[in-house]
């Protein structure tokens, strides 16, 4: 018998770290979790996922004043 059980490393998939967050946002994130039915983990990597695609840097010397 010449078959192989095969097992390669796990490529990550995402990492745990910790934030702090103002009491405010928490409160949101928690009535936006129970509204949605979606972990606040899922809101936030949404949201992050939203700004990282919506991102504009702007050199403040170029803003009008």
């Amino acid at each position: 018998m010449n078959e192989k059980f095969v097992v390669t490393p796990k490529t990550e998939r995402s990492v745990t770290m910790t934030i702090r967050i103002e009491t405010q946002y928490n409160q949101k994130l928690e009535e936006m979790a129970l509204k949605s039915g979606r972990s606040r983990n899922e809101l936030i990597n949404m949201a992050i996922k939203f700004a990282f695609d919506h991102i504009e840097f702007i050199d403040s010397s170029s803003q009008k004043k």
